[in-house]
């Protein structure tokens, strides 16, 4: 039995095995915390000094439009210069950021601009530096040890949106939105630690960028064309966030579905994340999975049909928050092969650009999805837009699997891109 749950739960091995990665992750996790505390603020504050929720909702318009621009050309300026330096250039923009916030809260300065300006800065800082640090992984662990630490990942990421917005709202409530923002900045010492401690990261491989010269992000893109394998694990997750993601439909289905409020608006925002955190945490059993085309094409069809379900739930909310905690668990177990395969696949020297192109696909989207959900709703109802989504999702991966039989072949003893 002991040895059975050993084998289920999330694999420690790479925490175990290098110092550096042990750093790198316990650093980001404290961070990721102290980010979503500061999210939770920068809204609070807001709607506090405008009463809108138009004004509150276009903050993750300031983010978003830097997070795509800088994406791409940060994940360009990894593969050119030390990722090491990088990372840590944008960890410490990162923290002075959210010092400025703190300072801001404190003297009490009431400037919306201020808050809009500080979460672009946040946006680009983390464009810049995150493809850096997510190319420094391979580098660190040996390949058949990236299963376990994509989920890792996955458990830290998760992490920090549970707890980071509990843990803010607390805060908030006790002595102001400056008590989050003071966290946030304490927080990334242990990211600038992790960085600092690491050794010198400049690309490598066969075609690396010579020092001097800049890395292009159209041979980014032309690179990523031209491998049919990381096509199309991108492509699945475009499906899914585009035509399975009803997140913009909640406050209606909380009202509609369930005749709740605001509460229960949290809890199914809440559902799939506390899924995410589930599966990342019992993904001990991933890392003997070696399809992983068919695995990533089965958890985005599970996470589709959940979807769908969850869109038949009406009058009962425990059932539906159910189904969107599998949809969370099912998109964990999706992301950490796409990761591994685009991490071992890809030569080190486009490793950068290719995390800059995935930073696009996640910040963009999600933004699509609630266009998409919202424009299906407003044309028919909120039931047929889930429902239809979830389906569309569905009929998408189908349609991928008859169009890239090599995906399914995929096998991460054999990679290629």
């Amino acid at each position: 039995m002991r040895r059975l749950l050993r084998g289920a739960v999330a694999d420690l091995t790479p925490l175990r095995a290098s110092a550096d990665y042990r750093r790198i992750w316990f650093g980001q996790s404290v961070s990721s915390i102290g980010q979503q505390m500061t999210a939770v603020a920068v809204s609070v504050q807001v709607y506090a000094l405008t009463g809108s929720t138009f004004a509150t909702g276009a903050v993750g318009l300031c983010s978003l439009i830097p997070l795509v621009a800088f994406g791409l050309y940060g994940g360009a300026i990894a593969d050119t210069v030390d990722r090491r330096k990088l990372g840590l250039l944008g960890s410490a923009g990162l923290a002075a950021v959210s010092a400025l916030l703190a300072a801001q809260a404190l003297l009490g300065l009431r400037q919306v601009a201020l808050l809009y300006i500080a979460v672009a800065l946040q946006g680009a800082f983390f464009a810049v530096s995150s493809p850096a640090r997510s190319s420094m992984i391979p580098r660190l662990l040996p390949a058949e040890q990236l299963p376990a630490a994509n989920a890792l990942a996955t458990v830290s990421m998760n992490l920090g949106m549970t707890v980071g917005p509990m843990l803010g709202g607390l805060l908030i409530g006790a002595y102001g939105s400056q008590a989050a923002y003071l966290v946030d900045t304490v927080a990334f010492t242990a990211t600038l630690y992790a960085m600092w401690r690491l050794p010198a990261m400049r690309p490598g491989g066969a075609q690396a960028v010579q020092p001097g010269r800049r890395a292009s992000v159209l041979d980014g893109l032309r690179f990523l064309r031209e491998q049919p394998n990381l096509r199309t694990s991108f492509l699945a997750d475009l499906a899914a966030m585009i035509f399975g993601l009803p997140r913009s439909l909640f406050p209606a289905l909380a009202v509609g579905f369930y005749g709740g409020h605001a509460g229960t608006v949290g809890l199914l925002v809440a559902a799939p994340a506390v899924g995410a955190l589930t599966g990342a945490l019992f993904s001990g059993w991933i890392a003997r999975v070696h399809r992983h085309g068919v695995a990533v094409l089965a958890a985005v069809t599970a996470w589709g049909l959940s979807i769908a379900a969850f869109g038949l739930t009406s009058g009962h909310l425990w059932l539906g928050l159910a189904l969107l905690a599998v949809a969370g668990c099912a998109d964990t177990v999706s992301m950490i092969f796409r990761n591994t395969m685009m991490q071992v696949a890809a030569p080190d020297e486009m490793r950068g650009r290719l995390q800059g192109i995935f930073i696009v696909v996640v910040a963009g989207g999600p933004r699509l999805g609630d266009f998409e959900s919202g424009t299906v709703a407003a044309l028919t109802t909120p039931t047929i837009s889930v429902i239809s989504g979830g389906l569309a999702c569905v009929a998408a991966i189908l349609l991928l699997a008859a169009r890239r039989p090599t995906f399914l072949r995929y096998d991460a003893r054999h990679p290629t891109p």
